[in-house]
Parts: structure tokens; sequence; C-alpha cells
């Protein structure tokens, strides 16, 4: 009971600290290190749902798409050694993220550290700025202090992921300790004359331009931004991978920035003259290898509203930076008084009608023409449909013709991480069952985490995975032609039968190789009653929407002889 002195087993203690704060859901792959911790989970099924995965790298990837889902960090235990070095590219996706997540570690007992024992590992030395804390709790009575310090660094301020070693001795040790009560997120408030300052700014402009992306989302967040833009008659674009954050059938709707951001939006940075920057960080992929705004004073006027007081003016001078976080912002800015007659709205509305330019279906080679099938899903998935995907060039087509509709219908990694898609779906159906969960891979992406297939077929997460096979490590190949044309070299890949492979696991496979397949195919998908896998066989011509493998090289050809 909270506040008063109970003798418990390190485990113990740790489990119902967990169950306290909340957690509801953790996923781990298990190992000996933790013995204690696991023996403490089987008190508690009724309570928190163990989802054993087959890779660490798959089960904190699975921690990271719970803490988008649902705001609440995502819990991950792993052994030692191998075991974190595996689960080490989930925290690096959460930091770069901003997702709340707790990564548990079992450790070398406490009598073994600095010999290389077996599997050891200095956890503080090895995540270093990898996370937002990494901590090792040698105390049992310790455990309640800790990991409730845990939670809050994860949530508050710029969220992100919290390492916690274990070492095993002390999770067999006993302690008396009262436990702590469950955490509490911190809202950080505008100042009103921030607020005033910022209108006053955006009444001067002539060609304003919003960007909202980055982490501590919530629904209620996402409703008073749209409202905000809507009362500012704001064009507004989404950072990299954070397209859900506002609704992109809306006629505010500028456009994703990031790979397949369209060039008319990437002018239309250059040539806004106030950009009003929220909660996103302005990263490389944002600004298109920070070429967009300047450094370290853009040309443009910035509002930059952040969670995190360290990100302000860290790249970009700021006229106006304001340290808040996004429900706390968005609530009081939609609260601003509307403006009545903005002389922008020319400005806005040619934003609306590029992006709509933008996503009309294109021609590629080959028989199976991606833009239909995207044209297809969007008309036929629900609203609330919860698309994901890791990274490679299939990822253009989800990203730039998918419309994002609703608050966390988008789960992809903004590090670039490859085989995230297949893990966040199994998390995804597993946080809402209830909700269609489609994930995106490609034949390089898919196998980095395909193991997880077996994942979603012991839990039941029926998730619809689409493989689109082109026989290579698409974006490398890309880069590849454009620098060194014809020099192929590391790219190529031979792929088993994907379908096959989904069967052999459980699920239902099916196999793609013309466009007018695909919907049917989809539709059996969505009646097989289990997690069901679609490979899409592409012409490997069809390396991106905009340009094919052929042109690519002859671009490269052409600069070669320039040079």
């Amino acid at each position: 009971m909270i506040g008063k002195p109970n003798t418990r087993s390190g485990g113990q203690i740790l489990v119902d600290a967990l169950r306290i704060h909340g957690v509801d859901r953790v996923f781990c792959v298990p190992g000996e290190s933790y013995l204690a911790a696991l023996d403490a989970f089987h008190d508690v099924q009724d309570e928190i749902d163990l989802i054993v995965c087959r890779q660490e790298g798959g089960a904190a990837y699975m921690a990271d798409a719970y803490g988008k889902l649902t705001g609440k960090p995502g819990i991950c235990f792993v052994t030692r050694g191998p075991g974190a070095t595996n689960a080490s590219v989930g925290v690096h996706t959460a930091f770069q993220d901003s997702t709340p997540m707790l990564l548990f570690i079992g450790q070398v007992a406490s009598d073994q550290v600095e010999r290389e024992a077996f599997q050891e590992v200095d956890y503080r030395r090895m995540f270093g700025q990898m996370a937002k804390w990494v901590v090792q709790i040698d105390d049992a009575a310790r455990i309640p202090e800790l990991v409730s310090q845990a939670f809050h660094r994860a949530v508050n301020g710029r969220p992100g992921p919290v390492v916690i070693a274990l070492p095993e001795d002390m999770l067999t040790a006993h302690a008396a300790v009262s436990d702590a009560p469950a955490y509490k997120q911190v809202q950080i408030h505008p100042g009103a004359d921030q607020l005033q300052e910022m209108k006053a700014l955006i009444e001067q402009a002539e060609r304003p331009l919003m960007i909202v992306g980055g982490g501590g989302w919530t629904a209620a967040a996402v409703r008073d931004l749209q409202t905000f833009a809507e009362n500012m008659h704001l064009p507004v674009a989404a950072s990299f991978r954070c397209q859900d954050m506002f609704d992109n059938t809306h006629p505010l709707y500028a456009g994703e920035m990031g790979t397949s951001i369209s060039p008319k939006l990437a002018n239309r940075v250059r040539e806004s003259g106030l950009l009003v920057v929220v909660g996103a960080r302005l990263g490389e992929m944002t600004t298109q290898g920070y070429e967009l705004i300047d450094i370290p004073v853009p040309r443009q006027k910035l509002i930059h509203i952040h969670p995190g007081a360290e990100e302000l003016c860290r790249v970009y001078y700021a006229d106006v930076p304001i340290n808040a976080t996004m429900p706390a912002f968005c609530a009081a800015a939609a609260r601003l008084a509307p403006i009545a007659d903005p002389r922008w709205k020319a400005w806005t509305q040619n934003a609306n009608a590029d992006y709509r330019a933008n996503i009309e279906t294109p021609v590629i080679p080959g028989p199976v023409q991606m833009g239909e099938i995207m044209e297809y899903l969007r008309t036929h998935l629900p609203k609330d449909a919860i698309i994901t995907n890791g990274a490679g060039n299939y990822s253009a087509w989800p990203h730039r013709f998918y419309q994002y509709r609703t608050y966390r219908s988008q789960l992809a990694p903004t590090n670039g991480s490859m085989g995230y898609g297949v893990p966040a779906a199994v998390a995804a159906k597993l946080t809402a069952p209830e909700r269609t969960v489609v994930a995106f891979a490609g034949d390089g992406c898919f196998l980095m985490n395909g193991q997880e297939l077996a994942t979603a077929v012991q839990y039941g997460a029926n998730a619809i995975f689409i493989v689109i096979n082109n026989g290579m490590y698409g974006t490398i190949r890309m880069h590849q032609e454009r620098n060194y044309p014809g020099r192929i070299s590391g790219t190529a890949l031979a792929n088993p039968d994907f379908a096959a492979l989904a069967r052999a696991y459980g699920l239902h496979g099916e196999t793609v190789e013309k466009s007018e397949d695909f919907a049917p195919a989809f539709e059996r998908c969505e009646k097989a009653g289990k997690p069901a896998l679609i490979e899409i066989r592409i012409d490997p011509e069809a390396l991106s929407p905009r340009m094919t493998l052929s042109q690519m090289r002859e671009q490269g050809l052409a600069r070669q002889k320039q040079s």
C-alpha cells in the first residue's frame, strides 16, 4: 500500500511500482538477468499484459509505438549485453521522436561489476546522449523513488526514453519500503505577453506558415491547434512524419515536410515571412538538410513553441521563443481572438491547392501502380485507421499519397530507422484492437523485424502488413545512381516469397503483381480473421514516385560529365 512500508523482493517492488504508475502492458524478451521481475509479473497477470517478443529491437519498437499512441511511457524489458544493444535502436527512435518510454535492462550482479562479467555493459556510458536519463538501481529500497523519477522524466518537458539498469542481486534482495504515488504530467503554460506578441507578429505578416510536429501531443491539443489555425487562417504544414497532427483533408493543410516534400511547399517555406513552429524541432529532414531556413538567424520571422527549453534557439534564433507543452499552448492559442480579414487568404488557399495537386496519382513503370493503390486506401480505410512504416523509398507512398485525418493515425520513425513498421503495427493493434492497422514495409525493411509476425499471431494482433518488393535497398540504390551511376554495389537483395513466409507464420498471405488485384486481395485480408500480409511485386524501375531508376542514372551521368 502506498505510504506504508512493505517487505518485498526487488522484483516485487518494481512490478508493484509499474502497476501503481498505471502500466497495463509490457513488451519484453525474457532473460535470466531479470527472472525475479518476471516472477513478479506472474502475480499481476490480470493487470499487466506481458507481451513476449522475438527480438529486443522489435520489443523496443513496440514500446515506442505504444508510447506514441497513448502518451503514456511504453515499457520494455530486456536482458543485459546483447539484449540491451538490440533494444538500443528503439531508444534512439524514441529519443528523436520525443516518445515517452522506459527501457528496463537486467544487469550483472553487483559483486561482478568491472570484471567484464558475462554480458556486462556500463549502460550509463553505452546510452549516453541516446536517452533522457540513464540510471542503475543498486538498492531495492530506492526502486519506488528512482522509478517515479524515471516516469516523470520520460513524460515531462520534451518527452523521451529513460533507461533503468537492474542488477540481478538487487532484484532478489528484500527491502521494507513504501511505494510512491503515480506520476503526474506537468503542463508548461505560455505567458500572456508571449501570446500577444505572437498574435501581433501574425497580424503583421504577409505570408505566414505554421509547421507542427514533435511529441507530447494529445487529441485535445490537436483539436485546439485546428481552432487556432482556423482563427488565424494559417496554412499548416506537418514536420517529418508528423502528418497526423493536422487533418490532411482540411482546407488549411499545406502538406508534409521531409523526404516527400513537394518542391512548391519547399519554395513556400523559403518565401514565407513568418514561421509559426509548434512542437517541431526543425531538424535535418524537415528542413531539407538545414537548407530551407538560414542558421543561426532565419530570413523569416520565427515563433517557436516547444516543451523543451533546451530546444529553443538551439539551432535557429527565434523572435518569439515560447517554452510550453502542446496541450497548454494550444488551449491558450485557441482562445485568442480570430483575425477577421487576413491579407494572406490567397496565400493559404494556394498552399492547399498545391498540396492537393501533389497527391494526384502518378504513373510509374510496370503493371503495379502504387498511386492507384494509395488512392484506393484513401477512400477505403476508415479515417481512424493506423498506418505504420519504417524507412525506405517505399515510404514516400504512404507519406505523400495517404491522407491522415485523425490524431495518432501515423506511426513512423523520425530517425529513419528501418524495421519499425511491423512491430509498431503489432503494438498498435494490441493497443487499439478496434481500429484498422496497416503496416507498410519495403523488402529490406520488412526482413529487419519480420520475425514479429510470430508475435502478431501469438497475441491475435490482426494487422495487415504490406510488403513492397523491388529486390533492392531502394533508398541507397537511389543515392548510388545519383552519385555513382551504374556502379551497383551492396544494394541488391534476393528475397523469399513473402506471402508464403507469412503463411508459414500462420498469417493469411497474398501476392499482388497487378494494380487491379490489390483491392480484392486487401478485402480478403480484412475478412481473414487473423493477421494478413500482401506482397506487392513492383518494377525495380519504379524507384520513387517522381523519378525512375534509369532517369536517376542518367541524371547522375550528366552530373559526372559536368564536373
